[in-house]
């Protein structure tokens, strides 16, 4: 092997750079507690339960990343003493706290929408009395897919909210944004300073959760430069390596950043088949040193959510153009386990297979047998 990557965590994210990584002839290692994670039929599993777990993983790799942006930062402070880690630091510290994303946000002129600290019930009262109702309370750091999250809708709520979350310390209260749809834009920075972008994806989603992201989002001509030059400023802000997500609400008044993610993203996944080069790929090529590969789409694609059960994997594979991805994980309610991919030569075949896969899934989450793309 010409590389090792060192990657803090091993699901799915880590199992998918790692199978990018094989061909390059680059190896991964995983720091994650469980060692039998989904990345471990690709590569070394280093327990970060273990005593010298640490260490161990510091000294398996050559350089590394993560799959999970709530990595402790104790540890990467332990690790860039000695090697180095993509993305920085510092764009991992402002995405693990929702205050200074919006900070930095607000300096890049991305716009958002408006929003409070919030760290008691008076400032939670105050913020009502400012933004008005509805606003989504949320704590600043942790939470993910929908998790550490209250939306007030009245003035009745205000206790509740604030007994809900405020053991959390650190509140951000945000008007509500009245938008038509949500989309990602992914990204990815070399070392060398060389941006590529793929399209928007438009994401759906059920009770938090991505359900279906469609690529290239429908009707986005507009927004794609937009978009781009957003994602752009911050990558070159943080002086980035690697892979950037940053999800967006579409809005009468234009584009408002949501949040970001320094990471490989669940609306990419569609990238393996769908574009030249996926994210996945990408972010192995920015991480160890090599040109980027380009973000075209090869074709119009949507990506499926497996949600908590599996289908019958003959009952998805007979469907025209299509690819499944399982993540060897157990079923849970809730829990990502895998994905489809469609990709039919003929595109206009995209909402009859949705259709087919609404019946077909345990969980067909926001896929419906009369919907369309």
């Amino acid at each position: 092997m010409d590389k090792t990557i060192g990657i803090f965590g091993g699901g799915q994210l880590g199992r998918m750079m790692a199978q990018a990584a094989l061909p390059l002839n680059i190896q991964c290692t995983f720091f994650e507690a469980s060692t039998d994670c989904p990345s471990a039929v690709l590569g070394q599993v280093i327990s970060s339960k273990a005593e010298n777990g640490l260490q161990d993983f510091i000294n398996s790799a050559d350089v590394f990343s993560l799959e999970f942006e709530n990595t402790p930062l104790a540890d990467v402070d332990v690790l860039i003493k000695n090697k180095d880690l993509h993305p920085p630091r510092q764009a991992l510290a402002i995405a693990q706290h929702r205050l200074s994303e919006k900070a930095l946000f607000d300096e890049l002129d991305i716009p958002v929408a408006p929003y409070r600290a919030v760290d008691s019930l008076d400032s939670l009262q105050q913020a009502v009395a400012e933004l008005g109702l509805p606003i989504v309370l949320k704590t600043t750091t942790g939470g993910y897919d929908g998790k550490g999250q209250f939306v007030l809708r009245s003035a009745d709520q205000i206790e509740q909210a604030w007994a809900e979350l405020g053991p959390a310390g650190s509140l951000i209260a945000e008007s509500f944004v009245t938008f038509s749809r949500e989309v990602s834009i992914i990204a990815v920075r070399g070392q060398n300073g060389d941006v590529k972008t793929w399209p928007l994806a438009e994401n759906h989603h059920h009770n938090g959760i991505l359900s279906h992201s469609i690529v290239p989002a429908p009707n986005s001509a507009d927004l794609q430069p937009v978009a781009q030059d957003y994602i752009t400023r911050l990558l070159n802000h943080l002086n980035y390596v690697g892979v950037l997500t940053l999800e967006l609400f579409v809005t009468d008044n234009g584009l408002y950043a949501n949040e970001m993610a320094p990471r490989v993203h669940n609306s990419g996944h569609w990238s393996i088949e769908g574009a030249i080069c996926s994210q996945f790929e990408n972010h192995i090529r920015a991480v160890a040193g090599l040109p980027l590969g380009s973000t075209d789409v090869v074709r119009p694609t949507v990506m499926i959510n497996i949600i908590g059960k599996h289908p019958k994997s003959e009952d998805v594979l007979a469907l025209n153009g299509v690819h499944l991805h399982l993540y060897n994980k157990t079923e849970r309610e809730g829990r990502k386990i895998g994905h489809i991919t469609l990709m039919p030569n003929d595109s206009a075949e995209l909402t009859t297979l949705c259709r087919q896969l609404a019946k077909i899934l345990p969980e067909p989450l926001a896929l419906t047998q009369d919907m369309s793309i």
